[in-house]
């Protein structure tokens, strides 16, 4: 096994899990106690309503229960599909000739629909993108897994990636999501001469840095019985990781957040717009996919246990991943309440890649995982910022002015509707 980078000085994996796990149940005791109480403030106002109580715990329990496919908001096109990835095309016709460098964007892989980051009409990192001047805008969809794509291969997604990217001109700036972090940096390293400028958001690089639940059970698991639970679950899932047991992981890492989502859901269950929100979530997060199995395998032992990439031995067809290849503009962008991947698994990244101090951009938003990729405020105020450095590299030939960033950081804001006076829900 490969040595994490620096001096192993991490808490011992078993302590660390008992004591956030500790943690996570005062959290939880402390959510239903807040709850219970409202709960019954509410029902002594509604005394003189007794058949109240019973319709809206019938309309929380339908609200639970009713799910719906996710799905995409922006006009688009598919204009690549495989047994496993699609091309989506969300350039608008008056903007196909625009002189700009086209945007990859490649979601999170982690058994959730690619439709996060076009997450609703009010919230999508696709619409900022694209107003952001970055017009000619494409995004990767990761089909779920079948029986016949179960041993899809990392250097599978690696050609999809390259096809992509040659079909939009031969050059892009590649924007990664979380694990779609992880295979842009890879894909760069490879081919840098196809990537000009590279964002990574909430992407574990050093999948071994900073205190993480993740990175503490993988090491405990793997670490005492190598990658047979893993194999097991594939096995279970007949050759693919189910996206039943990915959302099972994510929910135990926080369990709070699930229990006040559904207990804020019947606390605000006679509140339409709170209980529209609810729904959009959860379509989204409770509708899983699976993984393919072999890719699944892969990433485990190579990056979660084996920590390869920051370390520089990692291979993909007998080539070695220099992250040190990459040289182009990097934009990192960590969450501050980030429990999946703590911005010191992201900022490793600066410390490996080739590209010049001056080059590389770090920004914290306010905001846990998954709000890094679909919440209001990280696509209001963080992401405009990021993109209009990324749009500064992509227009040849022209100098960008400061009305001209005024005037984008203006349209990328006006793409993600007003977050005041209107609920949140509780996510991880």
């Amino acid at each position: 096994m490969a040595a994490a980078t620096g001096s192993d000085d991490r808490p011992d994996p078993l302590r660390y899990l008992v004591s956030y796990n500790a943690r996570n149940l005062t959290k939880v005791v402390a959510e239903v106690g807040r709850a219970t109480g409202a709960y019954w403030i509410d029902a002594v106002q509604r005394v003189a309503r007794p058949g109240d109580a019973a319709r809206r715990g019938l309309l929380w329990i339908s609200a639970m229960a009713d799910r719906r496919e996710p799905t995409w908001h922006l006009a688009n096109e598919v204009v690549l599909s495989t047994p496993f990835a699609s091309l989506r095309d969300f350039t608008a016709a008056e903007h196909r000739d625009d002189d700009v460098v086209p945007t990859l964007v490649l979601p999170p892989q982690a058994g959730h629909s690619s439709t996060v980051v076009d997450y609703s009409p009010q919230q999508s990192q696709i619409a900022m993108i694209r107003a952001s001047g970055l017009t000619k805008v494409y995004a990767l969809d990761w089909r779920p897994a079948t029986t016949a794509t179960k041993n899809v291969t990392i250097t599978d997604y690696l050609e999809v990636i390259d096809r992509s990217i040659r079909r939009m001109g031969g050059r892009a700036n590649l924007v990664g999501d979380c694990q779609g972090g992880w295979l842009a940096t890879i894909y760069a390293a490879l081919h840098p001469d196809r990537v000009n400028t590279l964002t990574l958001a909430g992407a574990p690089i050093d999948f071994h840095a900073g205190e993480s639940v993740i990175a503490a059970s993988t090491r405990l698991m793997a670490g005492t019985m190598g990658m047979a639970p893993y194999k097991a679950l594939v096995a279970a899932g007949g050759g693919n990781m189910p996206g039943s047991a990915v959302l099972s992981n994510f929910i135990s890492i926080q369990p709070q957040s699930e229990i006040s989502r559904q207990l804020q859901l019947l606390e605000n269950i006679d509140d339409p717009t709170h209980v529209e929100r609810y729904r959009v979530f959860e379509d989204w997060f409770k509708y899983t996919q699976d993984i393919p199995g072999t890719f699944y395998l892969w990433l485990v032992e190579n990056l979660f246990w084996k920590n390869r990439l920051i370390n520089g031995t990692l291979t993909v067809d007998g080539r070695t991943v220099d992250m040190g290849a990459i040289d182009c503009p990097l934009l990192l962008l960590a969450g501050s309440a980030d429990h999946i991947t703590p911005a010191p698994q992201l900022f490793a990244a600066a410390e490996k890649v080739g590209t010049p101090a001056a080059d590389v951009t770090y920004r914290t938003a306010t905001a846990g995982h998954l709000g890094l990729f679909m919440g209001r405020d990280a696509l209001r105020h963080d992401w405009p910022v990021l993109m209009e450095a990324v749009y500064g590299h992509s227009v040849p030939g022209k100098k960008d002015t400061g009305a001209g960033k005024a005037s984008r950081r203006r349209s990328s804001v006006r793409a993600v509707a007003d977050p005041r006076d209107t609920p949140r829900v509780p996510a991880p």
